[in-house]
């Protein structure tokens, strides 16, 4: 089966620095793959290259069968759901216009944008009777990240990429959207590449992570293996599972 993206030989140079060396990766329809790393390790460069946002200085990135260098850029972002951290909402436009903005531009009929709209309003837990007319700054940060969720759903994108979507939420809150992600993907089967540098998180969401250290994956495996992953910067972030702070 072919994987729906691949990164092959990718190597990524800013200023004579590589952030990216090397990177190969194939990811399966319907996995997760986690990109978990330190601050600097190069995998928000790596998941912004899958949508175009940034090209390889070597290697390609290859989606659906297709290098990005191939798809029209315009075209494959629209196939492509994508959240960020503080989700990104336009703020002068309703909730209702940010999850059907893909839709409106792919040029649904309007009646097909509403009941889209309504039954992803439903499946992030905001019904659309109480939030489809507020704005964003009517919103609290964990509904703006739901509303960010639905938005990448709305035209029923066969990828989605998270750039550490939950990392500004109070615990309690990126708890629940972290168990309504996995609700999602039970649900809906996609595909999505996760980025996030907290462990524990990788643990929960990931079907399969990729650990990256200076540019390179240092480990690959599913989240019961990486929990007897042996390498030194496995076993830094697998520390923080253990620690513990004393109070004061």
């Amino acid at each position: 089966m072919i994987p729906l993206v691949s990164f092959r030989n990718v190597s990524y140079r800013v200023g004579g620095k590589d952030i990216l060396r090397n990177l190969n990766l194939d990811i399966a329809a319907g996995e997760t793959l986690v990109l978990l790393g330190r601050s600097g390790s190069g995998k928000t460069t790596a998941l912004k290259m899958v949508n175009a946002l940034l090209r390889p200085s070597e290697g390609e990135v290859v989606v659906e069968g297709v290098p990005t260098s191939s798809w029209d850029s315009i075209r494959l972002r629209r196939r492509i759901g994508y959240v960020i951290q503080e989700a990104g909402l336009f703020p002068h436009v309703t909730v209702a216009e940010n999850v059907g903005l893909v839709p409106r531009l792919e040029g649904w009929p309007p009646e097909k944008i509403q009941a889209r709209v309504q039954t992803l309003l439903e499946q992030v837990g905001l019904p659309p009777a109480q939030f489809a007319a507020r704005y964003p700054r009517e919103l609290s940060g964990g509904q703006r990240q739901r509303v960010g969720v639905a938005r990448a759903l709305a035209a029923d994108p066969p990828l989605l990429l998270f750039d550490e979507p939950f990392g500004a939420l109070d615990p309690v809150t990126r708890v629940e959207l972290q168990r309504q992600f996995l609700e999602l993907r039970r649900r809906l089967g996609k595909t999505a590449i996760f980025v996030t540098h907290d462990v524990r998180e990788a643990l929960l969401v990931a079907t399969r992570i990729a650990l990256l250290h200076n540019g390179r994956p240092v480990v690959v495996s599913s989240p019961a293996e990486f929990l007897r992953a042996q390498g030194e910067e496995a076993r830094a972030f697998l520390s923080c599972l253990d620690s513990t702070v004393a109070p004061a």
